[in-house]
């Protein structure tokens, strides 16, 4: 099968990808390409690259990414509309913590996320270029990892592009007045959702993330782990027991904090001496090698499923990942052997103690994690599942 996969990316990471590469926009869609996947951040060409090694031909295509987009217009004799430079609107920034959840597919968001000037959807000119990519492509599969931008109305014109099978990928229960039987199956690292999909009447399956081992050669040489405790990811209001804990650690250990801080966060909050910025792709693997121990924490709307991407970054890094402990966490790894869970705040507090004290355990379970991950929890295991899913979805019919 020809497989085409669409992704977006959050507006602050172009921002910052951009502001590094000098000049890059200006460049040809090949070059854009390579810096973004070279990038490493997200999913990058993660999905594409595995499915190519798997024998079927792959592509990338960054919906949301509007110098990369014209580039490929351009090249392919369409007239398009120039962009602004990387940071030339003058459009006031939404939030950052409102950035990062809105495109991880969040359908609840999306009101909000308009009013403060952040539109999850394409534009016409952006709708243009994509459909154009999708007929000279022609795939007979497209994995759509971003609902927003990819909405159900642009996913039945994409149908009707040669009618390739549409498969969704969702980390939320299905926002209401959806058709969503345009899709031929809807994948989630949660199981709730996915029998949210199935009561709709939508085939769906149990999906998981997953972690790129490519990563590994890619990265500079492993740093000394010189963070004691580091935590890497969103702080809102959608993480009311992230930031419990955050601020209970910061408390008592030199904890270490990258990402953003929520606008409301009281002046006197312990976390403001913890914060280091943001830091993606590469840079972010390096964070977490650089840590003795890194948290994890699900959003609150994960209810008691896991399943997030912190849990396959930290362990296929080897870094010794102390997590929240979920209901389903013990089919992904082995508790206390390959990862760390904590049932509460006080239960982390004393995994922490334990295991900056005991350098030969803590080692010992970050191997072990590593090794469960490049084992279980790669992107060729998940193309493969995927794959596996539509072979089963054709027997069936």
């Amino acid at each position: 099968m020809r497989i085409l996969v669409l992704n977006a990316d959050y507006p602050r990471f172009l921002a910052w990808f951009y502001r590094g590469q000098g000049g890059l926009e200006s460049t040809s869609y090949a070059t854009q390409m390579a810096a973004r996947n070279a990038s490493l951040f997200g999913v990058a060409d993660f999905y594409s690259k595995n499915f190519v090694a798997l024998g079927h031909p792959a592509a990338e295509i960054h919906v949301n990414n509007p110098w990369l987009q014209t580039a490929w217009a351009r090249e392919h004799g369409m007239e398009v509309e120039a962009p602004e430079p990387p940071g030339a609107s003058g459009r006031k920034a939404a939030p950052a913590w409102l950035q990062r959840l809105v495109t991880p597919l969040k359908p609840i968001l999306r009101p909000l996320a308009r009013k403060v000037g952040l539109s999850p959807k394409l534009d016409p000119q952006a709708e243009t270029i994509l459909l154009a990519q999708i007929e000279e492509f022609r795939p007979d599969l497209v994995l759509n990892q971003d609902i927003f931008h990819v909405d159900t109305k642009l996913a039945r014109r994409i149908k009707g592009v040669g009618n390739p099978i549409l498969v969704g990928q969702v980390g939320l229960v299905p926002s209401r007045g959806e058709d969503w039987s345009v899709y031929d199956l809807m994948i989630s690292q949660l199981a709730s959702i996915v029998r949210s999909f199935r009561a709709l009447g939508v085939r769906s399956e149990v999906c998981h993330l997953a972690f790129e081992p490519a990563i590994l050669d890619a990265l500079p040489a492993a740093p000394a782990a010189d963070i004691d405790v580091s935590f890497v990811g969103t702080v809102s209001a959608d993480h009311r027991q992230r930031i419990a804990l955050l601020m209970a650690v910061a408390e008592r250990y030199n904890l270490k904090l990258w990402g953003n801080l929520p606008q409301a966060l009281p002046a006197a909050s312990p976390l403001h001496r913890c914060f280091q910025g943001e830091v993606w792709g590469a840079d972010m693997y390096q964070v977490l090698r650089r840590s003795r121990i890194t948290l994890n924490s699900h959003i609150d709307l994960a209810g008691r499923e896991a399943g997030n991407m912190r849990l396959f970054e930290a362990t296929g890094v080897g870094t010794f990942l102390l997590t929240d402990h979920k209901d389903n966490l013990e089919t992904l790894f082995e508790l206390n052997r390959e990862v760390v869970a904590w049932p509460s705040i006080d239960d982390c507090l004393r995994a922490i103690d334990h295991h900056l004290r005991d350098d030969q355990i803590r080692k010992a379970i970050a191997r072990a994690g590593q090794a469960k991950t490049l084992a279980q929890h790669t992107y060729r295991h998940r193309a493969a599942e995927i794959l596996g899913f539509i072979d089963a979805m054709r027997a069936q019919r």
